[in-house]
């Protein structure tokens, strides 16, 4: 081989060690990890409940709007969790993804968290849910991160909530670092009537357990409420007990994307097999430990990895 060749050659292959090219099939990867946790979890805990939050695409076939509905995928989950559907940075109703959820909020409980700066429009992002369907939880500027519970229960209900369709509001609260300790935190659930409540596995470090779950799975009126524990798939946080030290960006291999405006949060190649044990499938994993807790679902954050680690 002539060396302006074999330089050429050299060249390329080293290109292609060094480009990452997006997954044809990006979509797909993560709706068969989606599946995939819902069949380990479900195995274990028949009635367990499976909710993503955002990527309503992964709804129809191959992530492909304009394709059929993927009823393998809606039927390994429970509903769909949406952020600032009618409020958002444009100051617009969001209507293409309005259009996506009204496919399929007859089989899927469609839950939606608004965020507006203006108090005054809270009332309003609850009724244009409510009207479209949905169930909704708003938060204003002083509860951005999730770390209040407010003193007003929009369509409370008295009744006790067997299962997610039963139910008619819910509390996202998944920081609870405003409460100095796990009994403070208890106690302020249990003196709520939300029929739902999502919260984080950790307390300071410290997990949950069955006891302490139960109690909160009452409202302060007597009647059952479910208990959804939050767990991020699509990107790793520095934070949690999985993580390892001399962890940085691409080393794993899979880490592979800083995620804008959160320090503590990097993109992960989700098919990578060494993610997915961290995240399901043996008695060491995430979703193992939520369901020890006594969780009765999961809420699955970030699941639109499949867009945001190769775009923006």
């Amino acid at each position: 081989m002539n060396k302006v060749i074999f330089s050429a050659a050299i060249a390329c292959l080293a290109l292609s060690f060094t480009i990452d090219f997006k997954p044809k099939n990006s979509a797909e990867k993560m709706q068969d990890f989606i599946i995939n946790i819902s069949h380990y979890s479900r195995n274990i805990k028949p009635n367990f409940i499976i909710i993503p939050q955002n990527g309503a695409e992964l709804a129809f076939t191959k992530g492909k709007t304009d394709k059929e509905l993927n009823q393998k995928f809606l039927n390994a989950i429970d509903g769909f969790g949406i952020e600032e559907l009618f409020y958002n940075e444009t100051l617009k109703p969001d209507q293409y993804r309005i259009g996506l959820l009204d496919k399929i909020k007859a089989t899927e409980t469609i839950i939606v968290s608004e965020f507006v700066k203006d108090s005054a429009l809270v009332k309003d992002s609850y009724a244009r849910n409510e009207k479209a369907g949905f169930y909704c939880f708003t938060r204003t500027e002083d509860n951005y991160h999730y770390t209040l519970i407010p003193n007003k229960i929009y369509s409370e209900n008295k009744n006790p909530i067997e299962k997610l369709s039963d139910i008619k509001n819910f509390l996202y609260i998944i920081n609870n670092s405003n409460y100095y300790s796990k009994s403070a935190f208890i106690t302020a659930l249990k003196n709520t009537n939300y029929d739902l409540i999502f919260m984080d596995l950790y307390h300071n470090g410290v997990k949950f357990n069955k006891e302490e779950l139960e109690k909160i799975k009452v409202k302060k009126n007597g009647a059952k409420r479910l208990v959804i524990g939050y767990m991020n798939i699509g990107a790793a946080e520095k934070y949690r007990d999985y993580w390892k030290r001399p962890w940085q960006l691409n080393n794993p291999k899979w880490l592979k994307k800083k995620y804008d405006g959160y320090d503590q949060e990097i993109w992960v190649e989700y098919w990578n097999k060494d993610w997915q044990n961290i995240i399901y499938g043996n008695n060491d994993s995430y979703t193992k430990k939520i369901i020890d807790a006594g969780f009765d679902g999961v809420y699955l954050d970030n699941v639109e990895a499949y867009y945001f680690l190769y775009n923006n």
